[in-house]
Parts: C-alpha cells; structure tokens; sequence
C-alpha cells in the first residue's frame, strides 16, 4: 500500500508540473493574442486559474513526501535526535487533523454546489464544484501520503526525517 500511495503521489506531482507548463503556455497565448493580434480569448484566463488550483493542491503530497515543505530548522536542527523524531510526528499529525478538516469542509462546499447547480460569473460559467472538488481530493491524497510518512518515520527508515531533504533519493522507486 505504501508502494501504490507513493507511485500515486508521484503521479499526481509529475502532472502537477505538467499543469503548470500547460499554463504557462495558455497565458502566453493570451497575451499574443490580446496585445498581437488584439482579439483576446474567453477561455485561457480562466482555464489557466482552473489549472492552477488542481495544479496546487495535487503538488502538496507530493511535497510533503519529497521532503520540500518549508520548515524551521533553527528549531528541528537544535533538537536531539529523539525528540526531533517526536517533533516530526506532532507535525506529521497536525498535518493530518488539517486534512480531515479540509476533506470534511471541501466535501461539503463540493456538495453544496452541486445542489445548487453554482457556475462562475464568467463567459464560460464552469460548474463551481470542478475547481472544489479538487480540494477534497488532494486533501485525501495529502492525508495518504502524511500517513505513509508516519509509518517511515515509525520505522525509522530512509527519508524519516522531515526537516531534510538528504535522503529522499533512498525513497524513490
């Protein structure tokens, strides 16, 4: 199971950066559009915003398994190996009450948008609950993956450790 929510987190992180490419190319045809040819377009603005929230919340697993959450070391770098590890776990669980709260409250708005068939204001009106759903659900995989990073640390194993990045290589498939 560890294996799977990794290669997921993976996966999610890889087209996460993919969707940050696409954007960049959506603004950029945007603005050749609207100020070379002057003729700007309904869609890019907002489907570059749409990327950009699925985009941000599928990295944070990701970010959190590769170890690039920012951190403050002046105190995770003063504190014996021991309780570095206790500190590690009280983050690791604060991470986890925030996701079920995010799961709990996203479900709810998601839900609530369906029901009442909410649309953007824009040209395009995007049903709201496109761009809602994705907190719920990266908010679960996040979840997963703080897990998972309870197990290691448990274990003691490569990547333990969340205030550093030096052995995420030992994590990799």
């Amino acid at each position: 199971m560890i294996k799977f929510i990794d290669r997921l987190t993976n996966r999610t992180g890889l087209l996460s950066a993919w969707m940050f490419f696409v954007i960049g190319m959506m603004v950029t045809y945007e603005v050749v559009m609207r100020k070379v040819f002057n003729a700007p377009t309904v869609w890019a603005d907002e489907m570059a915003r749409f990327f950009q929230i699925w985009a941000v919340y599928l990295a944070s697993a990701y970010v959190l398994k590769n170890r690039q959450l920012i951190t403050v070391e002046l105190f995770s770098d003063a504190l014996h190996k021991r309780t570095g590890r206790l500190f590690d776990f009280f983050t690791l669980a604060i991470i986890g009450v925030f996701c079920c709260v995010a799961i709990w409250y996203g479900s709810a708005i998601v839900y609530e948008s369906i029901e009442q068939g909410r649309h953007t204001s824009t040209m395009l009106g995007v049903p709201k609950w496109m761009t809602e759903t994705a907190i719920p659900l990266a908010f679960l995989l996040l979840l997963a993956q703080t897990i998972v990073e309870v197990v290691r640390l448990a274990k003691g194993g490569p990547g333990a450790s969340l205030s550093g990045a030096s052995d995420v290589e030992a994590i990799e498939e």
